[in-house]
């Protein structure tokens, strides 16, 4: 790989409670599941049993694009944990053509090349422990 480009960041393996499970099984596959409200039809982010939106308990799951755009980013040049020696790396809020805002790494591409604005698509860093991390990398047009 490529210094700066493609660098392979660290995939560390989540904490998976019963809320989450379904997400991270579906990583695992390649998928982006997320929790709906099925009154409000909210699209929830952080995965969660109640609708921050109306509070309600009726959850369900639905397929997402896996698209969106950066929303804002920064780029670290020094990490910790898993992360130490990874820098750079980018740190980005994603909007999900869905709608939630989603904290991620944007991958494949650069730290300069990236901008407020670009459109991603998720790939998934698996983590060896049955579930993978959603990341984002540039769409290709």
């Amino acid at each position: 790989m490529t210094e700066g480009i493609d660098r392979q960041l660290p995939s560390p393996a989540p904490a998976v409670v019963p809320e989450t499970e379904p997400f991270w099984a579906a990583t695992a596959e390649g998928r982006l599941l997320l929790p709906r409200c099925a009154a409000c039809a909210t699209v929830i982010w952080y995965p969660k049993g109640i609708c921050p939106e109306c509070g309600s308990l009726d959850i369900g799951w639905v397929e997402a694009s896996g698209e969106g755009e950066v929303y804002t980013f920064t780029v670290s040049r020094r990490g910790e944990g898993a992360y130490l020696d990874a820098g750079p790396f980018v740190l980005a809020y994603v909007e999900l053509d869905e709608g939630p805002r989603v904290m991620t790494n944007i991958v494949g591409c650069s730290p300069e090349s990236v901008r407020i604005g670009l459109r991603v698509r998720a790939v998934f860093d698996d983590t060896g422990q049955g579930s993978a991390l959603v990341r984002f990398a540039p769409v290709e047009r």
